[in-house]
C-alpha cells in the first residue's frame, strides 16, 4: 500500500514530470475530490489555488479550475483509467492531501479515496 501522508513537497517536486494536460487532469481530480462531500470548503479551495499557483498555469487554465471549484468536473473527465500509470501515486497523494486540507475527512471523501486507490491498484 502507498504511503499517503501529507506531502506537499513530494507533490510540488513532481510537477515538472507532468505535461500541461496531465497537470490539468490532476487538478480536475483534486477538484472532484473537493466536491465528494458536496461542498468545497475554504481550506480545500485554498489547497487547489496553491496547486494552481505552483503549477504556474496561464489565465485559461486558471479559469477552468475556477469553474471546477464552482461546479464539479463532469464524471467522464475524472475517469481513473485516464491517469498515467507513472503518476498514480501523485494523483492519490494529491487527493488525500486535499481531503485532509480542511481538517475533516468526510466519510464520502474517504470512500472515494479508497475507491480510487483500489481502481489504481494501490
Amino acid at each position: 500500500m502507498w504511503d499517503l501522508a501529507p506531502s506537499w513537497v513530494t507533490i510540488e517536486a513532481m510537477f515538472d514530470q507532468l505535461n500541461t494536460e496531465d497537470r490539468l487532469r490532476l487538478i480536475r481530480f483534486v477538484c472532484a475530490f473537493a466536491w465528494s462531500d458536496l461542498e468545497v470548503r475554504a481550506a480545500e479551495r485554498d489547497f487547489v489555488i496553491r496547486l494552481v499557483k505552483a503549477m504556474e498555469f496561464g489565465r485559461d487554465e486558471r479559469q477552468q479550475v475556477e469553474g471546477w471549484l464552482k461546479h464539479p468536473p463532469p464524471p467522464e473527465e475524472v475517469d481513473p483509467m485516464l491517469i498515467p500509470i507513472a503518476h498514480k501515486k501523485l494523483f492519490l497523494t494529491a487527493a488525500a492531501d486535499l481531503i485532509r486540507s480542511d481538517g475533516e475527512v468526510d466519510p464520502r471523501e474517504a470512500e472515494d479515496l479508497a475507491l480510487l486507490r483500489e481502481l489504481l491498484g494501490g
